[in-house]
């Protein structure tokens, strides 16, 4: 499986900044670690719901 290095996110990040501007890219980055937390917390709930389930039977 290919892993993202330093410099790949490096570029990303350049390309963003490119493409969205130096303005809107905080605001971005606020969605995007917003969606990011909502997800974990979301797969969390679900992985001790399915352990309570399996403890349960």
């Amino acid at each position: 499986m290919p892993t993202i290095g330093w410099f790949e996110i490096l570029i990303i990040v350049a390309v963003a900044i490119v493409v969205l501007g130096p303005k809107d890219f905080p605001i971005m980055l606020k969605k995007v670690g917003s969606w990011i937390g909502t997800t974990k917390r979301y797969i969390n709930n679900i992985q001790n719901d399915v352990a309570n389930i399996s403890i349960e039977d």
